[in-house]
């Protein structure tokens, strides 16, 4: 019988580093300058996920200072409505991994009952 647990496991860990990174976007939207990060994953050997962050550097927007100087503030690179979708995914595939343990639980607590 295959024991899809470790695999299952690594996506529960790379879906939630993802999770922290898009939060972190989303609770920097706001700060000027801010440059927003974004997790990657990869397949991992034998079966599993890794993952890697990478920050992007694109510029923000250029809008005046709030003082009235005249100087020119970058606001964040983060796109409110990409990092939104990108949660919403990221919260579909963690449950999806977490479904597969649960299902696999269930799986052998039958296989033991026909045992017992």
């Amino acid at each position: 019988m295959i024991d899809p647990t470790g695999s299952s496991l690594s996506g529960l860990r790379a879906f939630g580093t993802k999770m922290v990174v898009t939060s972190n976007n989303v609770a920097n939207v706001e700060t000027d300058g801010f440059k927003k990060s974004r997790a990657l994953l990869a397949e991992a050997d034998p079966s599993g996920v890794t993952v890697t962050i990478e920050k992007i550097e694109t510029p923000g927007a250029m809008l005046p200072a709030a003082d009235g100087s005249g100087e020119m503030r970058e606001t964040s690179n983060v796109d409110l409505a990409e990092e939104m979708i990108s949660m919403i995914t990221t919260q579909r595939s963690y449950d999806a991994n977490l479904q597969a343990i649960k299902t696999w639980d269930e799986m052998m607590e039958s296989v033991l009952d026909l045992f017992a």
